[in-house]
């Protein structure tokens, strides 16, 4: 049976890792493996515990500790169950909670690239995409749709920082996810890590001899990554001369370029046209 303890001050010390660790804190880049990442409501905590996260504590809004969250609650063991008052939750979030509960969990150790890789059809790449909504964005969109996996360089947003996990609804959890670092390393390393594994490469990017994201021959590519840049400049000039397919959204009343969250939701529609055809 959990530990509840009622905690009445916003200045508690045990409220220290859900309202005054920064997330490079929580990160913990000295030991990575007693780093921590906070998850948001109890639909994202579940996906969590199902991905196989370890839960240290919760916080949870007194009304629900026996009531929505008891089942939750079963599965975790013996932590401690911090419980406070709506008015005390709101400082923490910023915002009221309409199911208030908070998880600090321990970050799951890193996945190799090799083994996203291994088995995927459509994969995506983020290089440098810094905004963590953007982030979350793109990953609830490429669990909805259906894309296999998600490479990162390591300039991008953690996708296990709070608002990034929050904004995908915890679908930072079910897609497999991996950083181009190391062996890895973007763009050249990455880039042929990518080709070992059978890959070709669409760059985002709005050129002269871009393509259409709906060009037939991207969906009869049996295995394709689409390379996503960062907000405002998009990918690095040598990223997009380095990819195998240029590709763009076409575009109407005088707008350029989508916000890359959106951008992903359409190219991610699109690139699975093949096997939704194929059904």
């Amino acid at each position: 049976m959990s530990d509840v303890i009622r905690i009445t001050e916003f200045s508690a010390p045990e409220l220290d890792v859900y309202a005054r660790l920064r997330e490079t804190q929580l990160l913990n880049c000295r030991a990575p493996e007693r780093g921590i990442f906070i998850a948001e409501s109890p639909r994202v905590i579940e996906r969590a515990l199902d991905a196989g996260c370890e839960p240290l504590s919760f916080l949870s809004e007194e009304r629900y500790v026996q009531k929505e969250a008891k089942e939750l609650l079963a599965r975790c063991g013996d932590i401690p169950v911090y419980t406070a008052g709506m008015d005390v939750l709101v400082q923490i979030t910023g915002y009221k909670l309409t199911r208030g509960m908070l998880c600090a969990m321990r970050r799951p150790e890193k996945t190799p690239v090799e083994e996203v890789l291994r088995g995927a059809g459509r994969v995506a790449v983020l290089e440098h995409v810094v905004n963590p909504t953007n982030v979350g964005a793109i990953f609830r969109s490429a669990a909805a749709l259906n894309m296999d996996g998600v490479l990162l360089t390591p300039d991008c947003s953690d996708p296990l920082y709070r608002r990034s996990v929050r904004v995908s609804m915890g679908t930072v959890f079910q897609v497999p996810w991996a950083w181009l670092d190391g062996e890895d390393a973007w763009p050249d390393r990455g880039l042929r890590t990518l080709g070992r594994f059978g890959f070709r490469t669409a760059a985002m990017a709005l050129t002269e001899d871009s393509a259409p994201i709906d060009d037939v021959r991207l969906r009869t590519e049996e295995k394709l990554a689409v390379i996503l840049g960062t907000e405002g400049d998009g990918l690095a000039a040598g990223t997009i001369a380095d990819c195998d397919y240029r590709v763009r959204i076409p575009m109407a009343h005088g707008v350029d370029s989508l916000n890359v969250a959106a951008a992903s939701a359409v190219a991610f529609w699109e690139l699975r046209k093949r096997e939704r055809e194929e059904l």
